[in-house]
């Protein structure tokens, strides 16, 4: 098998992984304001493979197509997920740094994504930097929770028993 078709069908892999980790918890993986999603564990696995970033995005496109945000959640989410990834792949490849940017990022900018959905679906919404800010705090405790707590022990093992086996070299 050659490259190409190897980091293919791990990006394949990735992408379902991170839907079949999100889309049985259904409102509690895309919940607002205590967003739990294990899935977002795998977003450390660019700093080991970092052509793992587009299996990421793809995956959390088809897991916000349950999102209540509509379109703009799975556009804007996913872009957030892809440029958390590709930070971790670029800047933060060490162990104890790669949950930094999909905790952060998605703590920052998915309750902008969320805001900018609710006022695209009804102008008159009375959401407010308050609203924000809450629900910033919430996403950002528990992304670092997943991040870090799932991610870490993701981090080690994957690259200590998985990694070794995948011959993506060849």
């Amino acid at each position: 098998m050659n490259k190409s078709t190897k980091h293919l069908a791990l990006n394949a892999v990735v992408a379902a992984l991170y839907v079949v980790l999100t889309l049985p918890l259904g409102s509690i993986a895309n919940n607002s304001f205590v967003q739990i999603r294990p899935a977002e564990a795998l977003a450390i696995l660019p700093a080991l493979i970092p052509s793992t970033t587009i299996g990421l995005a793809v995956g959390c496109a088809i897991s916000n197509i349950l999102s209540a945000f509509g379109i703009i959640d799975i556009a804007l989410g996913s872009a957030v997920t892809l440029i958390a990834a590709i930070l971790t792949a670029k800047v933060f490849k060490k162990n104890y740094l790669a949950p930094i940017p999909p905790t952060v990022l998605n703590a920052v900018f998915l309750p902008l994504v969320w805001l900018l959905a609710a006022v695209v679906d009804n102008p008159n919404s009375t959401l407010t930097a308050t609203g924000y800010f809450w629900q910033m705090a919430s996403l950002l405790v528990s992304q670092a929770i997943v991040c870090f707590g799932l991610g870490i022990p993701l981090y080690y093992i994957t690259k200590n028993r998985i990694l070794p086996r995948l011959n993506l070299d060849d």
